[in-house]
């Protein structure tokens, strides 16, 4: 604190141009021990008049006020050096109107860190955003290879290889030799039997040459038919798979009466009805009563036929229509339509 002590007694209106204080005895004396002439006009230089002791109490103010505020500038910046920074801060000088010496900073020793807080600033940790996740980039994939399938179905081909078909895996078939006329075209005939993997047959292919059959009058319903899109009949005629039920009709007689003749009967005969599944031409598949017809297709060969072989035991092969409906929904009714549906004659 001597440098701020020095500058607040450097600045003291007392101490500017003093002038000595009278001696009140030696003048006292004087006054009685010799003759003095006292005049207004000339006052002692020494005496102080009023006006000088109030603008010299009114310095003395303001000195001290001065004082004070250079007393508490002092403190703050002391202050302000041990508290802000423990660094020593360089020499500072301050430029006034009234010369002054320069005022050199007594270095503060560092301070001993301590478990008390300081009033230092604490600066906060900077705040920091985790970037956002990004999507990592898409990996390509092995392609999916489709696991390989097991052939579902198998093909046979007559031997002069017009006439194919296509038949379940597990089923079987036999070929045999079919009906020729005339002699010589015997290798050209032939009857295959379809069995499934049960070993029951289940449907006859036949192409060859030569075919009879006969035909009667039946009333016909139709369950199912679809197109045969691989055979086409020598007239150009389109040739269909179906399934139908067929109650067979009494034939009108047409001839002359003779005696003893029966009453003529018309109308559905007696017996349960037939179930045919089989491949014939659009016009010998007709509904409602009509010829039973036949289902040899013309071929450029000969003839070609293809049919199921219902179970002989069973007359009829289903004991009601709701059974032969119902049996339309089977795996067997499947396989032995898209049997049928691949014919194909080239």
């Amino acid at each position: 604190m001597d440098p701020i002590k020095n500058q607040i007694s450097a600045i003291d209106p007392l101490t500017i141009d003093p002038v000595a204080e009278p001696n009140g005895e030696e003048a006292l004396h004087k006054i009685l021990s010799g003759t003095t002439v006292f005049s207004d006009n000339s006052p002692l230089a020494a005496v102080t008049s009023l006006e000088q002791r109030r603008r010299r109490k009114a310095q003395i103010a303001g000195g001290l006020l001065l004082g004070a505020a250079a007393v508490t500038a002092g403190v703050l910046v002391a202050s302000s050096f041990e508290t802000v920074s423990s660094n020593p801060l360089p020499a500072v000088t301050l430029q006034s109107s009234t010369p002054t010496p320069t005022v050199t900073p007594t270095p503060t020793p560092t301070a001993t860190p301590s478990a008390t807080p300081s009033a230092t600033p604490t600066v906060a940790a900077p705040v920091t955003t985790p970037p956002a996740p990004t999507t990592p980039p898409a990996v390509a994939s092995a392609p999916v290879v489709p696991p390989v399938q097991a052939p579902t179905s198998q093909t046979y081909t007559f031997p002069d290889g017009h006439l194919s078909f296509t038949y379940p895996v597990g089923w079987s078939i036999r070929a045999d030799q079919g009906p020729f006329d005339p002699p010589g075209t015997a290798e050209a005939s032939r009857i295959v039997t379809v069995f499934d993997a049960a070993g029951a047959e289940v449907a006859r292919v036949f192409n060859g040459n030569y075919a009879d059959g006969t035909a009667g009058l039946v009333d016909r319903t139709i369950l199912d038919r679809a197109v045969v899109p691989g055979v086409r009949d020598n007239s150009g005629e389109l040739v269909e798979f179906g399934f139908s039920s067929n109650q067979s009709q009494y034939i009108p007689y047409e001839g002359p009466p003779y005696e003893g003749m029966p009453s003529p009967r018309t109308g559905p005969a007696d017996g349960p009805p037939t179930y045919i599944m089989d491949v014939r031409v659009s016009s010998e598949l007709k509904a409602g009563v009509s010829s039973s017809g036949t289902n040899q297709v013309r071929v450029p060969n000969g003839i070609m036929s293809a049919y199921a072989v219902f179970d002989p035991s069973k007359n009829p092969a289903f004991a009601t229509p709701e059974a032969a409906k119902a049996w339309m929904g089977s795996t067997q009714y499947a396989q032995l339509k898209a049997m049928f549906l691949s014919l194909s004659y080239k």
